[in-house]
């Protein structure tokens, strides 16, 4: 168990070497992390996906499920110059079903609803702030209309609610990434160094 507290010690500190400049021990730390993280994903795809869903149904006579398998290995062809325009059908077919799946959910829950919870929560001061900022800042770009007069100062007012926005956005941010180091110091000095 401590040889193995004390890898992911070095790893860690490995990764943060990047500090100082670009070196081989972070190289050799990156690209460790890409080989183990693509080899698991590897090794998940073809237990879950590629056994149960391709191999498994054609030992058992299901031919159905051998369009997949011709299409997923059509996406391969790419590699080679020639034969690199067949992998543009399943990579269209994957799209288009991903985007007919895609923009209604999307259109749903990040357009429909929030417009609701806008809407419905002005009887509040903090919806009408929320119902006033959207409205200014949807005037902000407006680009047809000369940002002049009452416009204009609309417009800039949405520009500030940007503003507050895009600080608040970039401090969640910065605190989430403190967390993520404060909670790989605590594991140095405490799980690997015992200190604290």
């Amino acid at each position: 168990m401590w040889w193995e507290t004390t890898i992911t010690a070095l790893l860690t500190l490995a990764i943060y070497t990047i500090l100082v400049g670009d070196n081989p021990i972070f190289k050799f730390a990156e690209h460790l992390l890409l080989g183990l993280s693509i080899g698991y994903s590897l090794v998940v795809t073809v237990k879950s996906i590629l056994i149960p869903q391709a191999i498994a149904p054609l030992g058992d006579g299901q031919w159905a499920a051998l369009i997949p398998v011709i299409l997923g290995s059509a996406m391969f062809l790419r590699v080679h110059p020639r034969l690199a325009p067949w992998s543009q059908i399943p990579l269209a077919l994957l799209i288009g079903a991903g985007a007919g799946a895609a923009i209604p959910a999307m259109m749903q829950a990040r357009v429909l609803k929030q417009t609701a919870a806008t809407i419905s929560g002005s009887g509040t001061v903090d919806g009408v702030i929320i119902l006033l900022g959207v409205l200014v800042t949807l005037m902000y770009f407006v680009f047809t209309r000369r940002h002049t007069g009452a416009w204009g100062r609309a417009a800039v007012a949405g520009r500030y609610f940007m503003m507050i926005f895009f600080g608040a956005t970039f401090a969640y941010t910065v605190m989430s990434r403190m967390a993520l180091l404060i909670g790989r110091l605590e594991f140095l000095l405490s799980d690997w160094l015992g200190v604290i």
